[in-house]
């Protein structure tokens, strides 16, 4: 089974934990939200334990691979793959009744210099009724649920040249001085977009990135609690033929914090100093 035709097949898994979820979602629940701690930033963590043991099930019989991302060994061999699955990316959002959250999975394969990619990513919005599906080399897909049946299109970045007139996105952390850091990037390019979105989560910004409704996105402090939803919108960004990097221009390091920028590749340059 090639990487595209294995994505496919765990989309079914991702859909059908996104359908509990949903229902989840609906019914009443308490609204408040608890601040978390910086060891674990969960703010649904009942649906998120339940998700990610579903997930892992569904995943685990289908094709394990050398199992999963947050329990693997300390050293890993080359051309290893590990499965990367989270709870609910936009927590915020799922708690207060609005349909931008999702759920993801990636899956991470060591090279041969033991630097972990992600090289499969799904990202699934339940309540949107959409669904990005990349893999390595295999381009990416947008499946949205419409009255007529499921279409499928091919994604593609935007063409945007410049900042001026661009729609960006970008994100914002539960901790105060980790969001002033992203406000005042907002502040420094404020005047050039012809908008600015704070809408989340980070998963469906990545994705709105490469399918061109954004023409960049960014957000500092990528989080260990973070990677499940980062890793999988990515691959969908790189597949698109969009580019995702860290702040300074390094390529992201996925076991440690990183600041992350996506964009469709033509912005990035007049982006980067704002973000310096």
């Amino acid at each position: 089974m090639d990487l595209r035709e294995l994505a496919m097949e765990m989309t079914t898994v991702v859909h059908e934990a996104g359908r509990h979820a949903l229902q989840y979602q609906m019914t009443p629940h308490d609204l408040s939200i608890t601040r978390p701690s910086r060891d674990e930033a969960e703010f649904t963590p009942d649906i998120d334990h339940r998700l990610v043991r579903y997930l892992e099930d569904g995943i685990g019989s289908r094709e394990p691979f050398n199992g999963f991302w947050r329990n693997r060994p300390e050293q890993c061999s080359p051309w290893e793959r590990y499965w990367c699955v989270g709870g609910v990316d936009g927590g915020i959002n799922f708690v207060r009744n609005m349909a931008e959250w999702t759920v993801t999975v990636s899956l991470f394969e060591f090279n041969e210099n033991l630097s972990a990619q992600p090289i499969i990513g799904i990202v699934h919005a339940p309540a949107l009724g959409l669904t990005y599906v990349a893999a390595r080399r295999q381009g990416a897909v947008r499946i949205r649920t419409t009255p007529v049946g499921e279409k499928r299109d091919k994604v593609m970045p935007s063409m945007m040249a410049t900042l001026e007139g661009s729609v960006v996105s970008y994100g914002m952390s539960v901790f105060p001085e980790e969001s002033l850091r992203a406000l005042n990037v907002v502040s420094a390019i404020a005047g050039k977009p012809a908008d600015i979105k704070r809408v989340g989560p980070a998963s469906l910004d990545l994705c709105r990135v490469a399918d061109g409704t954004y023409d960049a996105y960014f957000e500092p402090h990528l989080h260990r609690w973070d990677v499940p939803a980062v890793s999988a919108g990515t691959v969908v960004v790189w597949e698109a033929q969009g580019k995702v990097r860290q702040w300074n221009d390094d390529e992201i390091h996925w076991r440690r914090e990183n600041d992350i920028v996506a964009s469709n590749g033509l912005i990035i340059d007049e982006l980067r100093p704002y973000l310096a």
